[in-house]
């Protein structure tokens, strides 16, 4: 496994692997698959060198198998603080490390580069799996957001949760 900062470079792979993810865990994620294919190969060029919007990625055998972003918050007032999204593991590949690596690469970034203070995610309240690694890296849940997302006719919660650096 080689954990990268993703660049232009990587955005085929990341938009291939991004995709994916929207498309068989819908619920896990703020944008939708129909939104997102629609984008240009550009467009995802140009998030992935958004000076507030870092992502790494997670590659076996030069494959992209997991990815993660942190978002830094630019304002003076809650500069102090970032934010986990788009977190993702393919699933042949999860238990196998990736996903902690990733959000490790991701808390060390944010307190040694950047010098947050606090870190905040959001994670569907089913997902368990994700909820465990989260809370084994000593994030903690401070609230729910009730109907969250809705999907369909079918609405999803979610745990609102934080690690004090």
């Amino acid at each position: 496994m080689d954990i990268r900062l993703l660049d232009a470079a990587n955005a085929y792979d990341y938009k291939c692997l991004r995709l994916r993810a929207l498309k068989h865990h819908p619920e896990a994620f703020n944008s939708s698959y129909e939104e997102e294919k629609k984008w240009s190969l550009k467009k995802t060029e140009k998030r992935l060198t958004l000076d507030h919007f870092i992502t790494f990625g997670a590659y076996v055998d030069e494959q992209l198998v997991g990815m993660v972003s942190l978002l830094k918050e630019e304002t003076q007032k809650i500069i102090h603080r970032g934010t986990i999204v788009a977190m993702y593991v393919a699933p042949e590949q999860r238990k196998s490390g990736i996903g902690k690596a990733l959000v490790k690469q991701a808390i060390l970034t944010a307190k040694n580069e950047f010098e947050m203070e606090r870190i905040y995610l959001t994670v569907t309240s089913t997902n368990l799996p994700a909820k465990r690694l989260y809370e084994s890296l000593g994030f903690t849940t401070y609230g729910v957001d009730q109907n969250a997302l809705k999907i369909d006719d079918c609405y999803y919660d979610e745990d609102l949760m934080v690690l004090a650096l």
